[in-house]
């Protein structure tokens, strides 16, 4: 028997003396009013209004139950009443700070849509991974190699100008062949990782590429700026490099990747937030 819905029903019918005007407060229609308190009365052994009255009178034994009734059901209320405001607390999530605002804007709208408020923190590759870690946020997008997390972005260079070319080779940016000013290909910060940052050195080596010309950049706009200043290239993902206005090629020596994965304490807070899967993908340049 539900218990709590019996209860609501008796305490709105004896409060309002008809089971039409209780079974309306309760909204429920009269004849499952009725069917309610009868499993109560079946339930506690005793009846609770004198069938005989024309209005909903209390037994004696119904006058003696209803305070508890009541309480009963207030406690319910106040139980739904928090359920809902948990519900509503913000959720706060560690995202990556170069991330569209436009983008997380609809995160963020879509969550709400959902019942779930989400409180942004945008940050770094090492720094969302701490925050993590030490708890200062519910869950966070970190950085994992490719393959072992949630989604994958694949990456590539974008210049200022179209190349003529569709793939980008970066042998072509040996000084010797160019015969001018070394071109340089700058990593932004997110990429600062050893599973993208790393195998781009070795294969800058191995090329014979001088160490300037791959190289991590300060900020990302800093990156940018130089990019639209010069011959440079900026190491990225094609969502991005529209968003930024820059043309994007492939690498020919290589397929680099970013790979990002959910990290939280609890296991309800990551499945929360991997319900937002589609929405997180257009932030972070990823096949949804």
């Amino acid at each position: 028997m539900d218990l709590v819905g019996a209860c609501l029903a008796f305490v709105s019918v004896a409060e309002r003396g008809s089971f039409t005007l209780g079974a309306s407060a309760a909204g429920v229609p009269q004849p499952v009013a009725s069917r309610r308190v009868a499993a109560l009365e079946a339930h506690l052994g005793e009846r609770l209004f004198d069938r005989g009255a024309r209005r909903a009178v209390l037994t004696p034994f119904g006058r003696d139950v209803l305070p508890a009734a009541q309480h009963l059901v207030r406690l319910a209320e106040a139980l739904e009443q928090r359920a809902r405001q948990a519900r509503r607390r913000p959720l706060p999530l560690a995202v990556p700070d170069w991330c569209p605002a436009r983008d997380l804007a609809h995160l963020a709208a879509r969550a709400q849509a959902d019942g779930l408020t989400l409180e942004l923190r945008r940050a770094g590759p090492a720094e969302r991974a701490a925050l993590a870690r030490t708890g200062e946020v519910r869950a966070a997008i970190t950085a994992v190699p490719p393959g072992g997390g949630d989604w994958v972005v694949p990456l590539g260079v974008a210049a200022a100008v179209p190349p003529a070319e569709h793939t980008t080779y970066l042998d072509t940016l040996r000084v010797g062949r160019s015969g001018g000013a070394a071109r340089r290909v700058l990593l932004q910060p997110e990429d600062d990782v050893p599973h993208v940052r790393d195998p781009l050195l070795r294969l800058r080596d191995a090329l014979g590429l001088r160490p300037g010309q791959v190289v991590v950049a300060d900020s990302l706009v800093g990156a940018v700026a130089d990019v639209l200043g010069s011959a440079d290239l900026l190491l990225c993902s094609p969502a991005q490099a529209d968003d930024l206005g820059l043309h994007w090629r492939p690498l020919g020596e290589a397929e680099p990747a970013r790979g990002y994965a959910v990290e939280a304490v609890r296991a309800d807070d990551a499945e929360r937030v991997r319900a937002l899967g589609r929405d997180l993908a257009r932030c972070l340049g990823a096949s949804a």
